[in-house]
Order: C-alpha cells, then sequence, then structure tokens
C-alpha cells in the first residue's frame, strides 16, 4: 500500500521526452501543463524542487539541430546555449501562478564533498523557506567524466537527503516499471508497487529508450534504490497522461510505487558513503575479514591484503573480497601508505610500526556500508 500521509516535500524530476515535441524541441504548452500540476500540489501543502532535463535539447532546438551530437565540446555548448532558454521559459510559465523559481547546477562534487553538500543542503532549504522552487539541473556545460553524476534520475535520488524530501517522482513517457518491454511484449504487465528493488527487478529494465533522454529504465531502479535506502519512497508516472502528477495522490495511484519502507534506512552519514561519494582508493580483504564485516564489525588491519589508489585518513574507500567482489565501502582512518605498513599485522603492532596509533581499526562499523556479498542485507 501507498503512505500518501505524511509526505509534504516532494522531488519532481522531469526528463526531455516529456517536454520535448517529436522534433526534439521544447514544448511550452507541455512545461505549462507540468507547472499548472505543480501549482495545484502547492496549493495543496506541498514543498516542491523540479530537477529539469532539457538544456540540451533546447540547445538543439534553438540551433535547429536534428540529431544530437557526439562530442562532449558541442554538448556542453548546447547545454550553455539551451539552459539560459530553459530558465526563460521556466520563469515566465512559473510567473502566470504566481510563483518564483531559481536556478541551481550540479555536479558530483557538489555531493562528494561534505563541505559543499552542507553548502547546497543550506541554499536548497534556504531557497524553499522563501517559498522559490528551486530547479536543479546537471551543469552540463562544464561537466566531464570525472565529476558527472551522469543522469537526472540519479541526480535527483542524491537530493532526497540534501532536501529532507519524502518522495521522489519521476516524471517519464512510459506509464512506469512493466513486467517486460510493453513495447516487444503484448502481454507485460505494470507493476503498480514495488515494495523492494532486488535482482528480479532490476532484470525487468532495459536500455534508454528515448530519442533525446540519457536515463532508461535503469536508471529509474537505480534511483528507486537509493531513495529507498534512505527510507522515502519514489514513484515513476507518465507525464503525457493527463493530471498524472496529481493522481499520485488520489485513488487512481498513477505509476509505479517503490516502497521506502523495506530499504536499507540508511542514516544520512551511511547513505552518502554509499552513494554520494566517488571512493578515493580500495581494500582487498581475506575471507575472514569479510566475515567480520558480514557481521558488521570494523575492518581490523590483519585482514587486509592489498591496498589500491592513494588516499587519505577520512577518506571513503571500496572495500572487496579476494575475487575482488564489491563488499563495503567506509571511511578509512589511515592512509593507503600507512595501510600498506599495517596490513597483515595486529592492532597492537600499529603503534611500533607508525609510531604513532589513533585508532585500532582501519575502518570503524559506524562508517561503513555492506554493498555486496551473498550475506547482504
Amino acid at each position: 500500500m501507498r503512505e500518501i500521509e505524511g509526505i509534504k516535500r516532494v522531488i519532481v524530476k522531469v526528463g526531455s521526452s516529456s517536454l520535448c515535441n517529436q522534433k526534439g524541441e521544447i514544448d511550452k504548452e507541455k512545461i505549462l501543463y507540468l507547472i499548472l500540476q505543480i501549482s495545484k500540489l502547492i496549493k495543496d501543502g506541498y514543498s516542491i524542487v523540479l530537477v529539469s532535463s532539457g538544456a540540451i535539447a533546447a540547445g538543439m532546438g534553438s540551433l535547429q539541430l536534428s540529431a544530437k551530437p557526439q562530442t562532449i565540446p558541442e554538448k556542453q555548448a548546447l547545454a550553455a546555449i539551451g539552459q539560459a532558454q530553459l530558465m526563460q521559459i521556466y520563469e515566465e510559465i512559473f510567473q502566470l501562478f504566481d510563483l518564483k523559481c531559481a536556478q541551481v547546477l550540479l555536479n558530483h562534487g557538489d555531493f562528494d564533498d561534505r563541505k559543499r553538500l552542507m553548502n547546497l543542503s543550506n541554499t536548497m532549504h534556504a531557497l524553499m523557506d522563501y517559498g522559490v522552487i528551486p530547479i536543479v539541473n546537471e551543469n552540463d556545460a562544464l561537466a566531464v567524466e570525472e565529476i558527472k553524476v551522469g543522469d537526472n534520475d540519479t541526480l535527483a535520488a542524491l537530493l532526497v537527503p540534501v532536501v529532507d524530501a519524502d518522495l521522489l517522482v519521476l516524471v517519464s513517457d512510459i506509464d512506469g516499471l512493466y513486467t517486460s518491454n510493453p513495447h516487444h511484449n503484448p502481454d507485460a504487465k505494470l507493476l503498480k508497487f514495488v515494495n523492494h528493488v532486488d535482482k528480479n527487478i532490476e532484470d525487468m529494465a532495459g536500455g534508454s529508450s528515448s530519442q533525446f533522454g540519457t536515463g532508461g529504465m535503469m536508471t529509474k531502479i537505480r534511483a528507486a534504490k537509493i531513495v529507498n535506502d534512505y527510507g522515502r519512497h519514489l514513484v515513476i508516472v507518465n507525464g503525457s497522461k493527463e493530471n498524472s502528477l496529481l493522481h499520485i495522490f488520489d485513488d487512481t495511484q498513477e505509476g509505479t510505487w517503490f516502497n521506502g519502507k523495506s530499504g536499507k534506512n540508511l542514516n544520512a552519514k551511511l547513505h552518502w558513503i554509499a552513494y554520494r561519494t566517488h571512493s578515493k582508493g580500495q581494500l582487498m580483504i581475506d575471507d575472514g575479514a569479510k566475515k567480520a564485516v558480514f557481521e558488521r564489525k570494523s575492518l581490523l588491519p590483519s585482514g587486509i591484503c592489498h591496498v589500491d589508489g592513494h588516499f587519505l585518513m577520512g577518506q571513503v574507500i571500496d572495500i572487496v573480497d579476494q575475487n575482488n567482489e564489491m563488499i563495503a565501502k567506509g571511511i578509512s582512518n589511515y592512509s593507503s601508505e600507512e595501510i600498506k605498513l599495517i596490513m597483515g599485522h595486529n592492532s597492537s603492532d600499529i603503534e611500533s610500526i607508525l609510531n604513532y596509533k589513533d585508532y585500532d581499526v582501519v575502518v570503524h562499523a559506524n562508517n561503513m556500508v555492506i554493498l555486496g556479498g551473498e550475506n547482504n542485507g
């Protein structure tokens, strides 16, 4: 059952396919209809954050290009052209409903760095306190592979803890998650409620099917997992259906609802470790340490077999087993060079090896998130 009661803050993510016409040009009528629904939700007492794709599509329309270019500089140029146009359209239409909006452009570094993350959170909450609707997009004009989030489904999911949202709505060009691809299988059935994202659910998702977007169903399933593991809900709806946003909250129960009460229910710090950071290195551990990690115990230096990468104390690292399978992520109490010296040794030997000892463990259980393996719950 959907838990609608208690939902107050909602992130609405809208993809390029829901903003553009068949030529890939921004469709003002579609945006008008989207904002009409958002205005009604605001009148009903909901606080809204909008994550909007469409900058590159708007740039394509401005230059009358029929196909998306393939090189990064060309895409970045289109994003720079299109983002200004897109915001102008949003501002004009929001004004029709006496609403104000603001542009927020992000990349992965804004989530990865704790200080920048705090600044982002403070800014977003200040905007919402002013009654302004933040319109968020990835900073595609400057994005490179090292700092890209990659798609706005993921970006919107990463924002959920930042703004303390109760629900993420992914507005797409499909009714929700089907048991198989409905374009290929006429017997495919729409799932109205997903209690838990497991491998069976992941197998139902395919690749990107939109000509103008970058996210397919798989990115939406990943977003659902990120959101559900924070204890919050996600729903996928079809933006082309009448009042699809409003019908989420009535008896129609539009789209596919992913239950937020069945995830890991990670706190903000552990969720940051699991999903919002780029790991700076990797520790390989033996079978004994693997068993201990699965039992929610801290990682001792004696169980470490190998160190990859260069990282400092306090940075997030991956923990893998001897088959190189991901086990966990955590915050390291020692640098990579220090761990190379103490790995395989007992904790009692750390001080004699390093001439100091701040911690008995390399990664404390309280700073570790289990992500893989057969014992992952």
